[in-house]
């Protein structure tokens, strides 16, 4: 018969592992940026259409007065060209904080790399020089002297066959 012997609680819990709390799903940077996009770009299609609406509650309250055909067409044409007018400037100030962080971009990330790589084809320049002077250049002198004796015996050997 089998005995079945009993492990006390303190031992049970060494033995077994304790299976860890399910952990909190950890968002990651990609996620956040995702959510951040989407939120601004619910906030620009929120602002759309309350543009959107006040230009068509304009349009009304104008076409519902009394004034003449060429006020009410003047009027509008004043609306629009102040509205054309403010998305530009919004356009501009967007280009130029846009050309903000280009400029920061260029002198804090494109140049140290670009002084970094100047360095590096500076080293490799010393090195194939310093190989040069001091490999290449004697092997090839070696070389031109072989072969000028190698000559020389064989006008010595002129008349000699092998």
């Amino acid at each position: 018969m089998e005995e079945k012997t009993e492990i006390p609680q303190e031992e049970a819990k060494e033995i077994v592992p304790a299976i860890p709390p399910a952990q909190e799903k950890s968002r990651t940077p990609a996620a956040e940026e995702e959510t951040l996009s989407r939120g601004k770009i619910t906030m620009i299609v929120i602002g759309v259409v309350l543009l959107a609406g006040l230009i068509i509650a304009a349009l009304v309250i104008l076409y519902n007065q009394g004034a003449d055909v060429t006020g009410r067409v003047r009027d509008i044409f004043i609306i629009f060209m102040a509205l054309e007018s403010l998305i530009i400037g919004v356009a501009l100030i967007i280009l130029i904080v846009q050309l903000a962080l280009l400029t920061n971009l260029l002198q804090n990330e494109i140049k140290p790399i670009i002084d970094s790589t100047n360095e590096t084809v500076s080293t490799i320049r010393g090195t194939a020089a310093f190989l040069s002077d001091n490999l290449a250049e004697p092997v090839i002198k070696m070389n031109e002297y072989l072969a000028y004796i190698k000559k020389a015996s064989d006008l010595l050997n002129f008349g000699k066959k092998k």
